[in-house]
């Protein structure tokens, strides 16, 4: 991370609905992950999380005092929903947030009524337990487009030199037919060489416009469509790397539920 930059950067996966929280042990790795996580980070004043489990036509943030819980999951034990994360809401940042976006010709909506969904919950909930860091919620865009979500961070730098911490929350493999077939963390090669091409991505010395012409084409990366056959899991990513411009250091490589998964720090 540059010196001169106060704002922190991660994109990291999520997990599977509340598995990570109902003791699953195929999210050991990515529970031990997040708890150990805030040790790196500075304590920040404010969170903002880009979930892979909201789009919207416009860009959208959550304006609530006391936003609830939205269980965007279902067919799970009773207990996951009653899972609760009481974080406040920041109306104010929502609304600066929302005016920087404008500014830089992103169209924005702010949506006082919706909750917190698992893209931010979940993973809160293992890093900062205690919830009393605000927090707000910002929508993909409809669409799905590549170059709309590098643009989507680079709308964001002038937080840059703020304390906040800027959460991309997806999953860098999303294929759900495969986690659930196939031998439990048998080899997969195709994954393997899509992950890779994430960190040479991410963290390789290249010009931005290279790394960003990378990600707009992500699609044409090995194993792409295998890994990914619909985006919204991944474009979290191209919005932590269009907000940092600069490259990643990897802090997460291993396996959920089976499958390798990488997570990235700016």
């Amino acid at each position: 991370m540059p010196q001169n930059q106060a704002a922190q950067i991660v994109y990291f996966s999520h997990g599977g609905g509340p598995l990570p929280i109902l003791g699953d042990p195929g999210h050991q790795a990515m529970v031990e992950f997040m708890t150990r996580l805030p040790a790196r980070l500075k304590k920040p004043e404010m969170i903002l999380v880009v979930s892979a489990h909201w789009e919207e036509r416009a860009a959208t943030l959550t304006g609530a005092h006391n936003p609830p819980m939205f269980y965007d999951y279902y067919g799970f034990p009773p207990e996951s929903y009653n899972i609760t994360y009481p974080a406040p809401g920041s109306p104010e940042q929502a609304s600066r947030i929302a005016a920087l976006l404008e500014t830089n010709h992103i169209p924005s909506v702010i949506n006082t009524q919706r909750g917190y969904d698992h893209g931010l919950f979940i993973p809160l909930k293992l890093m900062y337990p205690q919830a009393d860091i605000p927090c707000v919620q910002l929508s993909l865009i409809a669409g799905l487009s590549p170059e709309r979500h590098v643009e989507l961070g680079a709308a964001l730098r002038e937080m840059l030199n703020e304390n906040v911490l800027v959460i991309g929350s997806g999953f860098s493999f999303h294929n759900l037919r495969a986690f659930w077939s196939g031998a439990l963390n048998a080899p997969d090669p195709a994954n393997d060489a899509f992950q890779n091409w994430l960190i040479e991505t991410c963290t390789t010395s290249m010009p931005e416009a290279q790394r960003e012409n990378r990600l707009i084409n992500w699609d044409q990366a090995p194993s792409a469509r295998y890994c990914h056959p619909r985006e919204e899991h991944l474009l979290p990513l191209h919005m932590c790397q269009g907000m940092a411009g600069h490259p990643a250091e990897i802090v997460f490589d291993d396996r959920i539920l089976g499958k390798r998964s990488v997570g990235f720090l700016w």
